[in-house]
This record gives structure tokens, C-alpha cells and sequence, in this order.
């Protein structure tokens, strides 16, 4: 199987980003939805890219529609979203499928790397959890990302370090980024 850095993605414009460009640096991969109650999760993602990108953080945003038919829009409508709502600066790539037969090679990879381990605690984990037992009841026995906002986070080596599902808390999410990236002013 291929490490990150053989890996890319195909943005937007038609052209690929390669993840080796990003070697040496830290890299949250996440698949987003503009119209998803975790959509708000654009704010702190776009504050940690701020404060973490010139000390080596990059953002690899993957819009995604097969949650609910979350992200309907076109890739430019998704970035212009982006742009208009949340100040993004990081690039989203282009709407691509993150499960099943169709899913992309960076998504495959990932999942292979980090599997669902749970939402943890809360009311916000109960709802996601009672959620995934309509969809598929099996949710807890396989790999796939359940919903939008999966965020992973890879090291400056290209190590998968942790997949943080939709429901943990953004500002420990931020925090431990900050941390691995080694600026701890961005908490």
C-alpha cells in the first residue's frame, strides 16, 4: 500500500495536489458540507490554519455529498460559501466520494490508517450514534467515515496520528493540532 506522500487529491480547477508537497509539515485532511450542522467547524478549522499555517500546518478540504445530499453545490458554489461565510484561505478540493466503490484513494488510505473508534461522550455523540443505527447498523464494525467533518491529522513524517470524528470537541481539536504543529499561541 502507498504512503501519504505517494497519494493526491484532484482539486477543483482539474489539476492534483500531490501530498508530498506537504511533506515536513502537519496535515488535517477533512471532508466538509456546506449545509451539515457541523458546518460551523469551518470557523475553528480556518482560525487554526491563521495562527498554524506559517509554523507548518496545511488544510486539505474535501467536499463531500454523500451525507444527507449535505454538499448539493457546485465546486465553485462550495468555495464561494466558504469564502462569503467562514473567510476560508485554505483550498477546498474538488467534491469527491469518500466511501464506498467510488471513494477516493486519499480517503481509502486513511481510513486503512484510522478507523471509527466511536463519538465518545455527549449529546452530540448519542445523536450521531442514533443516526448511524438507521443508516447502517453495522456503523461500528467498519472503517468508513460516518458523516461530514471527519477531520484526520498526519505528522510531519506522514504518519496518520488520529481521526477525530464530527462530534469531538473542536476546541480540543485545535489545541492538539496547535500542539503537533508546535505553536502552542494558537490555543
Amino acid at each position: 500500500m502507498a504512503d501519504f506522500y505517494d497519494l493526491s487529491v484532484e482539486r477543483a480547477d482539474g489539476s492534483f495536489q500531490s501530498m508530498a508537497d506537504y511533506r515536513g509539515k502537519v496535515v488535517v485532511v477533512v471532508n466538509t458540507a456546506t449545509g451539515c450542522g457541523f458546518t460551523p467547524h469551518y470557523e475553528p478549522l480556518e482560525e487554526l490554519y491563521e495562527k498554524c499555517h506559517e509554523a507548518g500546518l496545511e488544510i486539505v478540504d474535501v467536499p463531500c455529498n454523500q451525507f444527507a445530499g449535505q454538499a448539493p453545490e457546485s465546486d465553485e458554489e462550495i468555495h464561494n460559501f466558504c469564502q462569503m461565510h467562514y473567510n476560508t484561505q485554505f483550498p477546498q478540493m474538488k467534491k469527491s466520494d469518500i466511501n464506498g466503490e467510488h471513494a477516493i484513494e486519499l480517503f481509502r488510505y486513511l481510513k486503512s490508517q484510522a478507523p471509527f473508534e466511536g463519538f465518545g461522550k455527549g449529546p452530540k455523540a448519542l445523536a450521531m450514534a442514533a443516526l448511524l443505527k438507521k443508516i447502517d447498523k453495522d456503523y461500528k464494525n467498519n472503517p468508513d467515515i460516518k458523516w461530514n467533518f471527519t477531520k484526520f491529522v498526519i505528522d510531519r513524517e506522514g504518519k496518520v496520528v488520529k481521526r477525530y470524528e464530527p462530534t469531538y470537541d473542536m476546541k480540543k481539536f485545535v489545541n492538539e493540532v496547535a500542539e503537533l504543529v508546535g505553536n502552542t499561541t494558537a490555543k
